[in-house]
């Protein structure tokens, strides 16, 4: 059977345990299976317990084709955390840890948990810079969160920038986005971001935003005014706009409630979207989209204590 190409063929396709053992293996060791703690290829697979054991000795000689992956430590099957990947991936809003929860039979809880190990793999994580093509790069920052009339008026007063978190984006017209969640919305936190990911010289467009003063000193700037227009010639923020239309519909549709400690896992999985969707010059499907997700998976951990920010607490 040819590798699915909607969610209904990915449903049946990875019923099988041992295919789906051999669909992730082919992609996670293409050039055969190594033991994952010594990195040798000297392993037999023992198919009665469907894991591979090492040749050499050491401790957890023994290994299955979940560990040193996102998958590590999980009694769920592949079969379950090959859908929600793929769901995950292709669900342009994204989805829910409740109807993950309905989808495959499994709590809450547990959906959130694996959702948010998927967003593990998902994460951009790329060292190229944008703009160095000389397409214009736009450049935005937008505040998420609750409405501060619906907060408390201790708790209105108290919060910045009316208790919301800041997220700036930097977008090259008709290729990828980077996003990230800022401290704050002042000339070193957005100058800095826009120096880490943009390509010296490259042509900048922002908004008026007193804090993208004085970067014409590294690139080409030009600002709209949006007080005044929103579009003149090929000045404008409009595609960034977009991006930050997709991701809040995700977050106040989907999400609907997202704690700060989280955000930087949502942005992620938006932008891996975005930056992983069908162009004209890149005409990618959902079945790409999810074979890039798992080729992502093998060498990322997270577990609950990280999670939920109780990593070092003293269990009694």
């Amino acid at each position: 059977m040819n590798a699915p190409r909607t969610l209904q063929e990915a449903v049946i396709y990875f019923a099988d345990p041992d295919r789906c053992i051999d669909f992730f293996a082919a992609r996670r060791w293409p050039n055969g299976v190594e033991c994952p703690t010594c990195g040798s290829r000297e392993v037999r697979f023992i198919a009665t317990r469907r894991l591979w054991e090492c040749k050499n000795k050491h401790p957890r000689k023994q290994f299955s084709i979940k560990v040193g992956s996102i998958f590590e430590d999980s009694a769920l099957g592949m079969d379950k955390w090959l859908t929600a990947a793929w769901m995950i991936c292709n669900c342009k809003n994204g989805v829910s840890s409740c109807e993950i929860a309905r989808s495959l039979g499994v709590t809450q809880k547990t959906a959130w948990f694996m959702l948010h190990r998927i967003r593990k793999a998902m994460e951009t994580g790329s060292f190229m810079k944008i703009g160095g093509s000389g397409a214009p790069v736009e450049c935005d920052e937008t505040y998420i969160g609750g409405k501060p009339k619906n907060m408390h008026k201790e708790r209105r007063s108290r919060a910045k920038w009316g208790g919301k978190a800041i997220v700036q984006g930097m977008l090259e017209r008709g290729s990828q986005v980077r996003a990230a969640v800022v401290p704050n919305s002042g000339r070193i936190a957005l100058q800095s971001n826009i120096h880490k990911h943009v390509a010296p010289g490259s042509q900048v467009y922002t908004d008026d935003w007193p804090s993208y003063d004085g970067i014409d000193k590294h690139y080409a700037h030009d600002v709209i005014v949006h007080t005044q227009e929103y579009v003149r010639g090929q000045v404008h923020t409009q595609g960034i706009e977009n991006f930050w239309s997709l991701l809040k519909r995700g977050l106040n549709g989907t999400y609907v409630a997202v704690e700060p400690f989280h955000l930087d896992a949502y942005v992620d999985e938006q932008m891996f979207r975005y930056n992983n969707r069908a162009t004209k010059d890149n005409p990618l499907d959902d079945t790409d989209r999810f074979m890039l997700a798992v080729s992502q998976i093998a060498g990322k951990r997270l577990t609950y204590a990280e999670l939920t920010g109780k990593v070092g607490e003293t269990e009694f």
